[in-house]
């Protein structure tokens, strides 16, 4: 089964105020068995727009990665998230083989 992916860009508004939501997101992407591949490494911009900040997390499944994001937990972490950043995020299927 192929695996899910979550791909945010985000650019941090208030970096002290963003650690709770950090902190806060633990517990869903335990649940959900989360793995973070990247986050917020340092990145070259070789062609279009992003922002300051990519995140890439990998979850068993795709729909564990859309069942994370759904979940009351991960709905908790971003209510504190949204006011102190601005991002984009998509959840994708990864490749087998």
């Amino acid at each position: 089964m192929p695996k899910g992916y979550w791909v945010a860009h985000v650019d941090v508004h208030d970096p002290a105020a963003y650690e709770a939501y950090r902190r806060a997101n633990a517990v869903a992407f335990a649940k959900y068995g989360a793995r973070f591949v990247v986050r917020g490494a340092p990145q070259v911009q070789m062609e279009g727009h992003t922002r300051a900040r990519t995140v890439v997390i990998e979850f068993p499944s795709l729909e564990a990665a859309r069942a994370c994001y759904e979940s009351p937990e991960y709905q908790a972490a971003k209510a504190l998230r949204d006011p102190v950043s601005t991002g984009d995020l998509v959840i994708l299927e990864g490749c087998e083989g």
